[in-house]
């Protein structure tokens, strides 16, 4: 038992300087695309950039951050109005398997923030919303660097009465 302890240790010791130059000098990427946000009662849209830094193969986190370009009609009470979503932000643990030098899955969870804004009959209201986020997709890479990247988010609201809400988004990816 003292001979497998003794060879653990060292071998953690071997394995420390590699470990400790994978997590300072991470694998980054970053993507730009369009995301989908369905939603109960409307369909918004919405530009979202990622940043993401892997510590090794499997293991990462990333950023992202959205501002709304599609708007969604409402009807509340009779009377139409429009529905925007005016910006997200969330961050997230990112675990991934690679399938081939050029394909790679992801899962993903985190915590996030979204604000949406309702003017209907003059009157604007804007609400602001904490979520847990969890979701799945992949990246596929046309050469080592350029990519694209499709994924589906569902966004679970911390609030009382806050929802659920699904997205789907479909990006270029590069490599850094």
């Amino acid at each position: 038992m003292r001979n497998i302890l003794l060879a653990t240790a060292a071998l953690t010791l071997l394995a420390a300087p590699a470990m400790a130059q994978t997590v300072s000098n991470p694998q980054v990427t970053g993507s730009i695309g369009y995301t989908q946000l369905d939603g109960d009662d409307a369909d918004l849209g919405a530009v979202t950039g990622r940043l993401n830094a892997k510590f090794n193969r499997y293991v990462g986190v990333e950023g992202e951050a959205s501002f709304g370009v599609k708007d969604d009609e409402i009807t509340v009470g009779g009377v139409t109005g429009d529905l925007s979503h005016e910006y997200d932000a969330a961050a997230y643990v990112v675990g991934t398997l690679p399938i081939s030098p050029n394909l790679e899955v992801f899962g993903r969870v985190g915590y996030g923030t979204t604000q949406i804004k309702a003017d209907v009959a003059g009157f604007t209201a804007t609400e602001d919303g904490e979520s847990v986020n969890y979701g799945a997709g992949a990246n596929y890479f046309f050469d080592g660097r350029n990519g694209v990247r499709a994924d589906w988010t569902r966004r679970d609201f911390t609030d009382d009465n806050g929802g659920e809400l699904d997205t789907y988004g479909l990006s270029y990816v590069r490599r850094f």
